[in-house]
């Protein structure tokens, strides 16, 4: 059964449970925390509103008590046991059940479980006290100051911001003082990084319970694990499956046996009988006809029915425990062979097939971790599919996802990178206490994961290595978690897992040609790609540029020649009705108090360079809104387009960052109101699984194709160069054809006039790939005609619409603008030609609305001089 009707006190540190009042307490729906009942009763406003993320920081130093009752099973047979599982807590917390002590906990990251045989009652009680989460730390009192100085003193050390002088040895040296200070965050606090603030989102620590909490009656023996794998996909399409199932006989010395049997979706059933020995059987099952689980973009994410039953073994009919799961049958490898341009391949490859990653990197879905429904993890997952992603990162500086997350992927067929819980800071490994909690939740978690068939990789951290390099210049073993990373996780992979592929950290390399610069390099493994949105120049010999923007352009991405870049992003705002949402009208401008607020990276205009090459300075909030999404989208559109040319020499994309944990300013492509923006729409374009691109150099114009399916691809494209006048200066039909996993120009014409009053254009007759195209020139030089767009909307369900735009003249970036709280577009921001017209689906309306309500917009054109580009 689940315990959910809690309530919850405040007091001063130093509170004695004895002396806690019978009243004052406010109801504590769980899983949640303290931020959220104190929300609901109406004792604070909402942290995200405004600035009051300041105001409840009290809230973090005080102790919180959770209490409740709940009936228990009157009395207990002989071989009987009753377990109380809390299955997250967070953070650092004393139990006490029926006033006796229970235990004490301070992991967030693995359950706390107890067996309470002896101490129920027909009547219980629970009470717990959270401590404030700091207490007992060597931390300094502002950690987000501190760990964004940091972060800036180490994008001045690695060799100096393009945009100015070296800082050299002192900022090594500060920075290694920093890392010194922050490194008590890391000790024996196994809660989420991002708790204390981070650079998208604020200091609003979560406090709570922030997962179901169980009584569990087990009977003389349990079911404590399990792990279903495929070991080999035949030539005649059939599968063997490797069985592993694990039990407690806590109460019988009688032989058991477990059961396991297999559903395809089909219906088809093949199953085996396993006895178990030390609590252990092994066993295989052949499945014919297998069908496999492939990602949503190479096949049919297909899924098995798992039931074990763990059966009395000298009476088969006599069940004493039971579990259900689902699996994907199929092989997923990490590809590690020599490339022929130098270095080595990173990439996946799923039954056999490589698969070129397209995807984005998974923030929590909320500041308040415990509040997260699975509703809204399943809508972020739909959200990642549809947009033509094959691959989401959990990053390491959150947290380990819900159950729901994982199912939804499995479902939806999105592969899964998995960070180990460690961020860009050193871990004192030799804390016994650290390195045993370590120990105790990669075990925990492997367990729980294994069996997802979305489970790509096991990475052992996010940055730690990198930036450990950068600051002290060296890898070498030593007291900052190397052990962690090296051998106390990939073990834990190994023993419990042992299929799945371990990567020591992101960004993580090895080519011995790059020295220590080699883990974030570009001939091996997995790279952060962030030169363009930092202004960074990594390494001896640093080019020279004209101006800040210049140095932190998206043109830049054309140099990376990464293997796998499993972080890259731009900022943008929300869209404006997202920023309504949470920002006062009078800070409804560029700048104000609230609106820099809510932006967490420094210095708050730190776009502003790039926007003033792109599109110009914004005057008014709604154009900061739109300038910074068509610099974001772009800027991606760019970088992918780039990078999926390199294939295979580039394995996958990443973005940093998919969602968002509050409503803020930062570089996800879905808002926190979950709101996509203009890039999300773009990446869904250029994510497609064949795409068509162009590359310019000079007057030389390149088409290529790159093509992420399954099988050969032969395409006929249509290629123009044509201007905003509507006159075409070149036009040429092209079929080719393309293996898959390749990528190649298949098109190439020199001795082209490629002014900024022309474009490059490229559609499929037949639907191949989506329409694409290419400007000449930076969109504020670009001469547009000044839109004129006919829209007709027509409502075609109780919450649907649809919504017909026509387009006389060029117009760019068209979109309709979210007229109500969850309303989503299936299409947004376009580029119309004349005469074009482009089919809307809105879903998410409330009842009644009128869709001729609607607002669609295009770029307007200032008729500005044209500026060309080389």
């Amino acid at each position: 059964m689940q315990i959910n009707d809690f309530e919850v006190l405040g007091t001063a540190p130093g509170q004695d449970a004895s002396a806690l009042p019978a009243d004052g307490w406010l109801p504590a729906e769980v899983p949640g925390g303290v931020h959220e009942a104190l929300l609901a009763a109406g004792r604070i406003e909402h942290p995200y509103w405004d600035r009051n993320e300041d105001g409840v920081r009290w809230i973090e130093e005080r102790e919180w008590w959770f209490r409740t009752s709940f009936e228990g099973p009157a009395t207990l047979a002989e071989h009987e046991r009753a377990l109380l599982a809390f299955l997250g807590l967070d953070t650092v917390v004393d139990l006490w059940l029926n006033g006796q002590p229970l235990g004490h906990h301070e992991n967030m990251f693995r359950p706390a479980e107890f067996d309470v045989t002896g101490q129920l009652r027909p009547h219980n009680t629970l009470l717990l006290r959270f401590s404030p989460p700091l207490r007992g730390l060597q931390v300094p009192a502002s950690a987000t100051e501190l760990y964004q100085r940091f972060r800036a003193l180490i994008a001045g050390s690695v060799a100096g911001s393009a945009a100015g002088p070296d800082t050299g040895d002192t900022a090594q040296e500060d920075a290694a003082a920093s890392a010194s200070q922050l490194r008590g965050l890391a000790t024996g606090r196994r809660k989420p990084m991002f708790s204390w603030g981070w650079d998208f989102g604020p200091r609003v620590p979560s406090i709570g319970i922030s997962r179901p909490v169980e009584l569990r009656v087990q009977r003389t023996a349990a079911l404590t694990g399990h792990h279903v794998r495929t070991a080999a996909i035949g030539a005649d399409g059939s599968a063997r499956v490797d069985v592993r199932v694990e039990a407690d006989a806590f109460a019988t010395d009688a032989p058991l046996a477990a059961r396991v049997e297999l559903a395809s979706p089909s219906g088809r059933r093949t199953g085996v009988d396993l006895p178990l020995t030390d609590g252990t059987a092994h066993g295989s099952i052949t499945v014919p006809d297998a069908q496999l689980w492939w990602t949503h973009d190479l096949g049919d994410p297909s899924l098995y029915d798992v039931t074990i039953t763990l059966l009395d073994g000298s009476a088969r009919e006599t069940v004493l425990d039971r579990t259900s799961d689902r699996v994907g049958l199929r092989m997923l490898t990490l590809d590690r062979g020599a490339d022929p341009e130098g270095g080595r391949l990173f990439r996946f490859r799923l039954n056999g097939h490589p698969v070129f990653a397209r995807g984005a990197n998974w923030v929590p879905a909320d500041m308040l971790i415990g509040s997260v429904t699975a509703d809204r993890i399943e809508d972020l997952v739909h959200l990642a599919r549809d947009g033509g992603m094959n691959m989401l990162r959990v990053w390491g500086g959150g947290s380990y996802e819900q159950d729901a997350f994982y199912d939804a992927c499995d479902a939806q067929g999105l592969l899964v990178w998995q960070d180990f819980m460690f961020a860009c800071v050193d871990y004192p490994e030799r804390d016994t206490a650290l390195a045993a909690e370590v120990a105790k939740e990669a075990e925990y978690q492997v367990k729980r994961l294994r069996n997802h068939a979305c489970l790509a990789l096991w990475c052992g951290n996010n940055e730690v290595q990198a930036i450990h390099g950068v600051v002290y210049r060296d890898y070498e073993p030593g007291n900052w978690g190397h052990d962690f990373f090296h051998r106390v996780l990939p073990a834990a992979v190994a023993a419990f897992d042992g299929t799945t592929p371990y990567w020591p950290g992101s960004p993580w390399g090895e080519d011995p040609d790059e020295g220590w610069m080699a883990v974030n390099g570009v001939r091996d493994g997995d790279r952060h790609a962030w030169e363009v949105w930092h202004g960074l120049t990594i390494g001896p010999d640093k080019p020279a540029f004209d101006s800040v923007g210049q140095s932190r352009h998206y043109r830049r991405y054309a140099e990376d020649r990464g293997k796998f870049i499993s972080e890259f992003g731009i900022h943008a705002a929300p869209e404006l009705a997202t920023l309504r949402h949470w920002l006062p009208a009078d800070q409804l401008h560029v700048h104000s108090p609230s609106f820099d607020h809510h932006n967490k990276d420094n210095p708050k205009d730190k776009h502003d360079a790039v926007l003033e090459i792109v599109t110009g300075l914004p005057d008014t909030i709604e154009q900061y809104v739109d300038f910074t999404m068509i610099s974001q989208a772009e800027g991606l559109k760019f970088g992918v387009e780039h990078y999926r040319r390199r294939a295979p020499h580039c394995g996958g994309t990443l973005v940093w960052q998919f969602n968002d944990v509050w409503p803020g300013f930062s570089w996800s492509v879905i808002d926190h109101d979950l709101v996509p923006k203009a890039s999300y729409h773009y990446l869904a374009r250029a994510y497609a699984p064949l795409l068509a691109s162009f590359r310019r150099d000079g007057d030389t114009l390149e088409l290529w194709l790159s093509n992420s399916g399954r099988t050969e691809v032969t395409a006929d494209a249509t290629v123009t160069v044509t201007g905003l006048d509507g006159t075409d200066h070149l036009r040429q039909d092209v079929t080719a054809t393309l293996a898959p996993g390749a990528s190649a120009a298949v098109w190439r014409a020199s001795g082209l006039e490629l002014t900024a009053d022309r474009y490059a254009w490229v559609d499929s007759p037949d639907g191949a790939f989506p329409s694409n195209r290419l400007f000449f020139a930076e969109i504020k030089d670009i001469p547009f005609p000044e839109p004129e767009l006919h829209v007709s909307a027509r409502t075609s369900g109780p919450h649907t619409a649809t919504l017909t735009v026509t387009a006389k003249g060029f117009a760019y970036f068209v979109h309709a603008l979210t007229p109500a709280p969850g309303a989503r577009f299936d299409l947004n921001y376009v580029d119309l030609r004349d005469g074009d017209s482009a089919t809307l689906h809105v879903s998410g309306l409330p009842a009644g609305f009128d869709p001729s309500a609607i607002e669609v917009r295009a770029w307007r054109s200032d008729d500005g001089p044209a500026v060309d580009l080389p």
